[in-house]
């Protein structure tokens, strides 16, 4: 959906004013701005920022960890973690239950699946574990695979599983630069040199460069060999605008705590529902009936406040809306990056082809490609310049720093930073 410029910032402000039903309630109006449009207009978008509390000591670049709640999110996080203490017990017990199941259907609905698709957990990387712990299809010889930008605790879960299922790993390199064909012929001639690989891990968008990949043709190449595709979207949800059916993968991990601006503590797991039987029961568990997606986790007695605020979070990602978040964020990093390209001396690791990035790029000074280097650079730009980004490893071409602007980010906050890194680059 396409918002008025007007309808918006209407929006915002009541979701600040009204009670949260109230908010959910408000009119849109027909639309008559472009999200590219949007995304430039830095009078809006200042409106936007002032519905987040951010810290005034530092430009904060580095959104990619935890994205903070918006001010109605974080209203309603307070009024849930006293509800939920007031009321202990009794909520959970009762009618904390009916409650998570609406919350399950409302993101089934954001992203065209069924309430019995989704399982609630405490974030991606729970969500992650659950769904390679619990594969079940492996036998002893066979392969699995993950590339060297994914995620490094599903690269951990990946690798247990040699003593888990008596199975191997195989590691795979993404070029650089990394190009949309690039990719695509990574995966294929991977797949086809390692054909005992049952099981493959692919993340939508990795946390070290934000490289975005192709899904949905690399699934499909993967099930004509018979390979299964564990998707990890943590960061591209909230990020991206996408539904399953844009990756049309079989069991996928999202994050809540990221870009839907839900409290720390939330995430959930999809098992398209045919599939269901070839993930294992967590820990052989007898909560739920064995054809019921929840009895893939047990998290235990678990902090539901932030479950209970997912609406107030939805609400809000709705009122903006997600084409309108995504142009955004590219506009932002489109902004520094190609300042940064025709500064020289810098290498960016996330490309500019369509489709294959969002917030999320790492870049490279020239000469700068150890740890110590790329740490001593991020702590440059904090203590210098007030700007706080972070260091990120793993790239085949060495080490890089890692920026990421949020819905509160300007167009001088990213310009600051250009600013800064030309400052660097002078005296280095």
């Amino acid at each position: 959906m396409i918002l008025s410029r007007r309808s918006v910032i209407a929006g915002l402000g009541a979701l600040t004013a009204l009670p949260r039903a109230a908010a959910a309630a408000a009119p849109t109006v027909p639309a008559v701005v472009t999200p590219g449009e949007l995304a430039q207009d830095e009078r809006f978008w200042a409106t936007v920022a002032g519905r987040f509390q951010v810290s005034p000591d530092f430009v904060n670049l580095e959104n990619g960890y935890y994205g903070i709640m918006p001010e109605p999110v974080r209203q309603a996080y307070h009024r849930n973690v006293d509800h939920l203490n007031e009321r202990s017990s009794h909520l959970l017990r009762t009618s904390y239950k009916p409650r998570a199941d609406t919350i399950r259907d409302r993101l089934a609905a954001l992203l065209d699946a069924g309430r019995n698709e989704i399982a609630l957990t405490r974030g991606g990387t729970e969500a992650l574990q659950c769904l390679i712990s619990g594969y079940n299809r492996l036998r002893p010889g066979d392969g699995v695979m993950y590339a060297d930008l994914d995620y490094h605790s599903g690269q951990y879960a990946m690798n247990w599983l040699t003593s888990r299922r008596g199975v191997h790993v195989v590691s795979i390199v993404i070029p650089e630069p990394a190009t949309r064909q690039a990719v695509l012929d990574t995966y294929e001639r991977a797949l086809r040199d390692h054909p005992t690989v049952k099981l493959l891990l692919l993340s939508h968008m990795n946390n070290r460069t934000g490289l975005v990949v192709p899904v949905r043709e690399i699934v499909a190449m993967a099930r004509r060999r018979g390979v299964d595709v564990i998707v990890d979207a943590a960061h591209s949800w909230g990020q991206l605008d996408f539904t399953l059916a844009d990756l049309d993968a079989d069991f996928a991990v999202f994050s809540l705590h990221k870009w839907m601006g839900v409290p720390l503590g939330a995430g959930f797991l999809y098992i398209r529902e045919p599939r269901l039987a070839d993930i294992d029961l967590a820990y052989a568990d007898e909560t739920y009936p064995a054809t019921d997606i929840r009895s893939r986790v047990h998290p235990g007695t678990m902090n539901v406040a932030p479950f209970l605020t997912v609406d107030a979070a939805l609400d809000f990602h709705d009122t903006l809306g997600a084409q309108n978040k995504q142009a955004r964020l590219r506009f932002l990093r489109d902004r520094w990056v190609h300042r940064l390209r025709e500064l020289g001396g810098f290498d960016i690791l996330t490309p500019d082809e369509h489709g294959m990035y969002g917030a999320i790029t790492a870049f490279r000074m020239h000469g700068r490609t150890t740890e110590a280097g790329n740490l001593a650079l991020a702590d440059e730009l904090m203590t210098r310049h007030r700007i706080f980004t972070v260091a990120r490893k793993g790239m085949i071409g060495g080490d890089a720093v890692r920026v990421t602007p949020a819905l509160f980010t300007s167009a001088a906050d990213v310009d600051r930073l250009t600013v800064a890194l030309r400052d660097i680059s002078r005296r280095s």
